[in-house]
């Protein structure tokens, strides 16, 4: 079955920030019409997909939120204020097409530092890295017009759009609608056919805040087993060190041994290790020194949960041109499916 890539197009370009995921859970949900048995959202906004089998309890999750702002203050100019939710470096925020999100519909503006341009500063005001703090949002509007649409809590996306660079799929929010994507495509895969587990596959809301939907639906779900869907660095671009690379592009699906989040379950990393040979599924090992997934909060539920990490190798986390091999995306696909199959 090739893979729906007008899907993950769809799924990358629509917005999402942590605590305003109904868009994406939108999409998510007629997605996953006639491939499950049940669907429902809870209270802080995961969307629960309930596919019987026989047991143990698996629960599979992949979060729909992505980094983005909140209009925190509009000034006498009509100039926006923002403030993150999620990591950004600011290096990667110069000139962006962002979208505000307002109650009376979505209006496109651009993302700017303070400063004066390149024509009037001098090389010690050019060599300066503007904090987010010092970025505005530029709508084009009056500042009447301004005050009439957009409040303080409105969310800001960074606008951008998705599609084949190459073997490579390019666009904003790959972290984590790659994943999320993977996830549809799983069912898709298990569509009419018998699994060996009790499937609880979960579109997480507000992990770029601190893995928050994971932890809630895991304690409602109790698991016996956690598998957290997440991008990972592939840092394997010039000037980069073959050390500091964490994983490659093409190579295959990562199987997680750790980050700072979590340590993955020895059993289920030798398990998927011996599942990807026997299978012939390309894979590599991953250890990543900084960041965390939803495993992290899976395992430390009510009494802990054996948890792993399947990774998809990203170039570019955390800008709006994370690029995913679509090699690696059907690695990942084919690991979590053969796994649930048993």
């Amino acid at each position: 079955m090739a893979l729906d890539l007008a899907l993950l197009k769809k799924l990358s370009e629509v917005a999402g920030i942590p605590g305003w995921e109904d868009r994406v859970r939108e999409v998510v949900g007629q997605a996953l019409k006639g491939l499950v048995d049940e669907v429902r959202t809870d209270a802080l906004g995961n969307l629960i997909a309930h596919k019987s089998g026989p047991g143990p309890k698996v629960m599979v999750a992949a979060h729909m939120d992505e980094i983005g702002f909140y209009v925190k203050h509009v000034d006498q100019k009509g100039f926006l204020r923002v403030q993150n939710v999620g990591g950004f470096d600011p290096r990667n925020l110069f000139a962006r097409a962002v979208t505000v999100h307002t109650s009376q519909g979505d209006l496109p503006g651009l993302l700017n530092p303070g400063g004066k341009p390149i024509h009037i500063s001098t090389p010690e005001e050019r060599s300066k890295i503007p904090t987010v703090a010092q970025f505005f949002v530029d709508l084009g509007l009056s500042a009447k017009e301004v005050a009439k649409r957009v409040q303080v809590g409105d969310p800001v996306t960074l606008r951008q759009e998705a599609g084949m660079l190459g073997d490579l799929f390019t666009g904003k929010a790959m972290d984590d609608r790659a994943s999320v994507f993977v996830l549809l495509e799983a069912l898709k895969r298990l569509k009419g056919k018998k699994i060996k587990y009790d499937l609880y596959a979960v579109f997480t809301a507000q992990e770029e805040v601190g893995l928050r939907g994971a932890l809630t639906s895991a304690f409602h779900i109790e698991p016996e087993i956690g598998i957290a869907l997440d991008v990972t660095l592939a840092v394997d671009t010039p000037d980069s060190e073959a050390h500091e690379a964490v994983t490659q592009l093409g190579q295959g699906v990562g199987i997680k041994v750790m980050d700072s989040a979590s340590i993955s379950d020895r059993g289920l990393v030798q398990q998927f290790v011996q599942l990807a040979r026997k299978k012939k599924i390309a894979h590599q090992m991953e250890v990543l020194p900084l960041g965390g997934t939803d495993a992290g909060a899976i395992q430390r539920s009510r009494t802990g949960v054996p948890s792993i990490t399947l990774s998809i190798p990203t170039r570019y986390i955390h800008t709006v041109t994370e690029a995913v091999h679509k090699d690696d995306l059907e690695a990942t696909v084919q690991l979590l499916t053969a796994y649930l199959q048993g």
